[in-house]
């Protein structure tokens, strides 16, 4: 994967599942499969006809789908044979409209310190393992103390984006920040107790969006008084008082909570950060854009900003920012977001500034040939794991998954109130033409032919011919660093 320090969220949402007050399905709301009265007091099939478009999640931007050319586009005089151009096509999507600043960040921080005590031996590992690493600021031959010490907490630099973030660091604020919007949603709508997220919350009671949505009852860690505590919880179903309750808790049909927080793909962060919408004519682009804005140089050419840099960059060796005065871009190490114009999608620091995480497993060549819809690789197919009596199974705070990094570094990988996730398996599977395992980060790829030293006739045997150019680690131990 990418080595790289900060990262972009988003999330994504089908256009064809866009939904409009204009999509009922007739004058009486009856079913066009079976002539039945929907939404019938009498009872019967219970559906919302009069959806809303759904709102923007906080932080996101719209970003229009549609065809670019993915990979490089310019001279390859040197032939390195990574990401040649091909055609892809991108499904809409929201994007955060600048890097998740420290300000963000510190929120998420706040928010484990204070449900998962890390004085409390069970929860140790779980604030620790959030933590960014702060120590990337240090050189062997530069003074950067100053940003080791401040970087991440003084407001000062509150919103900059925030450094030092692994990837598995990076999916589980994602996750974290899908849930707090939810809950946010939940309790604003009345549907939960109101203040429960600050007052009634512990690690053994916090809120998970598909716990919600596939066992309610075990959310929130089975207090119902939390989740049927809202001034319109009375007004879904039938109430105990009158007979069994039904059709209580929201549902996923009822379009009421957001889809997930995630990040980019590298498709699409390749197509948002090109923002090709403003060099387009008619169903076709007018050349080739090789920064978020149209030209060729970092710099401007407008005559009230002649010779100002349009992104953070480093202009040239031993010069960050420019010279001190009108002519510094105020930018030596990372910049304030939002200090620089956005690109036509109003994506802000689309180049420059921080390099920024995708949800892809890295590989030189992009598989055209299989899929040119919605490019991703790195599948894992996982399915909720099932008790002995048919329910869901929810993650206890005896049950906390951890992982370790590259680093040494324990991080949390399913916190409790989480739904646990198997890999999927052959039944799973059986007879389908479009997946066949659970694990696909490596379909159509690293074979021998795939190699750029590619030899058929003699094996590769030089280590330093691999494939990718990825680090070596110790392999004889196990997840948490033990033999």
């Amino acid at each position: 994967m990418r080595t790289i320090v900060a990262f972009k969220l988003l999330f994504t949402i089908a256009i064809g599942a866009s939904l409009f007050s204009c999509n009922k399905l007739n004058k009486k709301d009856n079913s066009r499969a079976t002539g039945w009265d929907v939404n019938s007091k009498d009872g019967g099939f219970q559906y919302n006809t009069k959806y809303k478009e759904q709102e923007t999640g906080p932080g996101l931007v719209f970003v229009e789908g549609g065809t670019f050319t993915m990979g490089r586009v310019q001279d390859d005089p040197m032939h390195d044979w990574n990401n040649t151009p091909n055609q892809q096509h991108i499904q809409s999507f929201y994007m955060d409209e600048t890097e998740v600043t420290n300000m963000m960040y510190m929120e998420y921080l706040d928010w484990l310190k204070n449900v998962f005590p890390p004085s409390e031996e069970n929860y140790k590992n779980i604030y620790s393992g959030a933590v960014p690493d702060t120590l990337v600021w240090r050189n062997r031959l530069g003074f950067n103390e100053t940003m080791v010490n401040n970087y991440l907490r003084n407001p000062a630099y509150a919103n900059y984006p925030v450094v030092g973030v692994s990837w598995i660091q990076a999916v589980e604020f994602s996750k974290w920040r899908t849930n707090r919007v939810n809950e946010l949603i939940l309790e604003d709508g009345g549907y939960t107790k109101e203040g429960a997220r600050y007052n009634d919350v512990d690690g053994a009671t916090t809120f998970d969006t598909e716990t919600y949505l596939n066992a309610p009852t075990k959310s929130y860690g089975g207090n119902d008084e939390i989740t049927r505590g809202g001034k319109s919880s009375e007004k879904m179903g039938t109430s105990p008082e009158e007979g069994e309750a039904k059709n209580i808790y929201v549902q996923r049909k009822d379009g009421v909570l957001l889809p997930e927080y995630r990040l980019p793909t590298e498709a699409e962060w390749e197509y948002a950060a090109l923002g090709l919408v403003g060099i387009r004519s008619y169903n076709v682009y007018r050349g080739r854009k090789k920064y978020p804005w149209d030209g060729q140089y970092t710099r401007s050419g407008d005559a009230k900003t002649q010779g100002d840099q349009l992104a953070n960059f480093k202009q040239g060796a031993g010069d960050y920012g420019g010279i001190a005065g009108w002519s510094d871009d105020g930018a030596d190490i990372t910049a304030e977001v939002k200090k620089y114009q956005p690109n036509d999608f109003g994506l802000y620091d689309m180049a420059g500034n921080v390099a920024e995480w995708v949800l892809d497993v890295y590989r030189p060549i992009v598989d055209d040939e299989f899929n040119d819809f919605n490019y991703y690789r790195g599948n894992v197919y996982t399915k909720n794991e099932i008790n002995d009596d048919g329910s869901v199974k929810v993650v206890t705070p005896e049950d906390i998954a951890y992982d370790t990094l590259s680093n040494g570094k324990i991080v949390a990988r399913a916190l409790p109130g989480e739904l646990a996730q198997v890999p999927i398996g052959e039944m799973d599977t059986y007879l389908r033409t479009n997946f066949s395992d659970s694990d696909n980060k490596n379909f159509r790829d690293g074979d021998k032919s795939s190699t750029r030293y590619y030899q058929p006739f003699n094996e590769i045997t030089s280590s330093s011919k691999r494939m990718y150019n990825s680090p070596q680690f110790n392999t004889d131990t196990d997840s948490i660093g033990k033999c």
